[in-house]
């Protein structure tokens, strides 16, 4: 599940009399998710027509002290017709609330379906979705420091410990270290920049049969390398059986349309056999550290980190051939 906190129903409705979009008709808790609390909310609307919204309270591994950054990025893509959700604000202008000691925000409901396993067509329009996302953020007035780099993929796997990581998988405290050591020497610089997604997995796009509607979950954003995070999506979309089988059909799509709203550079295209190990790293690291620090009787089912480790020894060995 992931509704961490409990709102009845005079707590909901005293909140969305807050914001200008109506009374409140009802409120259904989302199970999707690990981070935070999400409802599905329904109102009459401001003008009597019926709404829906997304109700977000931020509960842990958001510094809600980021919050503007995260809803602002929102609303400028939003007004620079990227599919991405607008945040309601409330009646004062504010873009979050409280209740309690935890912050909230209300964010506009978008149409659509998260795929299992992408079509080609599908694959080409995340691409293209994910190039107008690049293309729109230059003259955005925020940014964030990536958190998740390399410093930090390290301190996850240290905290999880040779012990721990070996009791996920024997192969897994070698293959994390050396890889590491590797990237370390090779990670790239120079390369263009600005804030992008970071976490664009086939749950958070919605499609609407071949049509992305919406880019949800900026959570993860940052500023980091464009090719980085088109090396995410690659690593997200481009594999299924848990990792154990490549797409190919999937990748050549994917770049395609990526091509057909942003042309990688020679030193990008260069890159990103690095940079998608790299960024099966930074889910190796993330999903260890969560499966060794969860407990097993936790309401949160655990990522296998191991799925990743398959999609870096794909990368490992095709990699410089499949992006050349």
């Amino acid at each position: 599940m992931a509704v961490y906190t409990h709102l009845g129903a005079e707590d909901l409705a005293a909140l969305i009399a807050a914001y200008d979009v109506g009374e409140l008709v009802s409120a259904k808790g989302i199970a999707e998710g690990v981070s935070n609390s999400n409802w599905l909310i329904e109102t009459t609307g401001a003008e009597g027509i019926g709404a829906r919204f997304i109700l977000t309270m931020y509960e842990y591994r958001i510094d809600t002290a980021q919050l503007p950054f995260y809803l602002g990025l929102l609303d400028h893509l939003s007004a620079r017709d990227c599919p991405v959700p607008r945040t309601i604000h409330d009646r004062t202008g504010a873009a979050c609330r409280t209740i309690g000691d935890k912050a909230v925000a209300l964010i506009e409901f978008l149409p659509g379906v998260s795929v299992d396993r992408p079509t080609p067509a599908q694959a080409k329009a995340v691409g293209a979705a994910l190039a107008q996302l690049h293309g729109a953020v230059g003259d955005f007035d925020k940014s964030l420091a990536q958190s998740m780099g390399l410093a930090e993929w390290r301190r996850l796997l240290e905290d999880c410990g040779k012990e721990g990581l070996a009791d996920i998988d024997p192969a897994l405290p070698d293959l994390a270290f050396s890889e590491l050591g590797y990237l370390d020497a090779h990670w790239p610089e120079g390369l263009p920049r600005d804030v992008v997604h970071c976490d664009l997995f086939p749950d958070n796009v919605l499609m609407l049969g071949d049509k992305v509607s919406g880019l949800i979950d900026f959570y993860f954003a940052a500023e980091d390398f464009f090719a980085y995070d088109l090396a995410v999506t690659h690593a997200a979309w481009c594999f299924e059986d848990r990792g154990k089988r490549f797409r190919p059909e999937i990748s050549d799509a994917l770049l395609t349309g990526y091509a057909s709203g942003r042309s990688l550079s020679d030193a990008e295209r260069a890159a990103l056999p690095i940079l998608a190990r790299g960024a099966c790293m930074r889910f190796i690291s993330s999903r260890a550290y969560d499966w060794v620090n969860t407990p097993a009787d936790a309401l949160v089912v655990r990522k296998d980190p191991m799925d990743f480790a398959a999609r870096l020894d794909f990368y490992r060995e095709h990699g410089t051939a499949l992006f050349a």
